[in-house]
């Protein structure tokens, strides 16, 4: 994959590199960074090492695009990420996603880098369509993805996953899984973000 380097007055957003693994642990060990995304927090820097080579840098390789750094420029530092990832579980469709530190919430640090990386999904990667996901709790991603004309869809299992009969809803509530739970499932197709 190419080099991608997308720029506003205060964010610089590119492909990760070899040498970010510490900002994807201190991002990636974070509960509050973590709480509705289903991932399981890391706790060391292989495991983020892992994460960078098994993970982000392998879907560019595969797939040309993927997640990508964000360097809030004021501090110099990466404080998150942003992008479109293609998702095969979903039939080949690509979805929105973005995470940050908690101490760079509220700043609209996620709209700015949403809006930029629609950009490059819809014009660079000429995507007709792009989903995203939130937990049915996570009102303010929802809130992020409707600002910047997401609609909500369906409400649903995320793509691939089925819901384990096994645990209560109050067992899945308290995991910290977003699988086996319904999500918001929200759609902006390229016609709607170009108005």
């Amino acid at each position: 994959m190419e080099f991608v380097k997308l720029e506003s007055d205060r964010l610089l957003i590119r492909t990760f590199k070899i040498g970010d693994e510490q900002a994807i642990l201190e991002l990636n060990s974070n509960s509050l960074v973590q709480k509705y995304t289903g991932d399981t927090l890391l706790t060391t820097k292989k495991q983020a090492e892992d994460v960078l080579h098994n993970i982000i840098l392998k879907d560019y390789e595969i797939y040309g695009y993927g997640r990508f750094a964000v360097i809030y420029k004021p501090d110099q530092k990466l404080i998150g990420f942003t992008g479109i990832k293609y998702l095969p579980e979903a039939n080949g469709e690509s979805d929105l996603g973005y995470r940050f530190l908690p101490e760079y919430w509220g700043k609209g640090i996620a709209t700015e880098s949403s809006k930029m990386a629609l950009d490059f999904g819809f014009n660079g990667l000429q995507l007709k369509k792009i989903l995203g996901f939130t937990e049915l709790k996570n009102k303010a991603s929802t809130r992020v993805l409707e600002k910047v004309g997401f609609k909500i869809n369906k409400i649903d299992f995320y793509p691939g996953e089925e819901n384990d009969l096994s645990l209560s809803v109050r067992e899945q509530e308290n995991t910290n899984k977003l699988s086996k739970k319904k999500v918001n499932w929200l759609v902006l197709k390229k016609e709607d973000y170009e108005r």
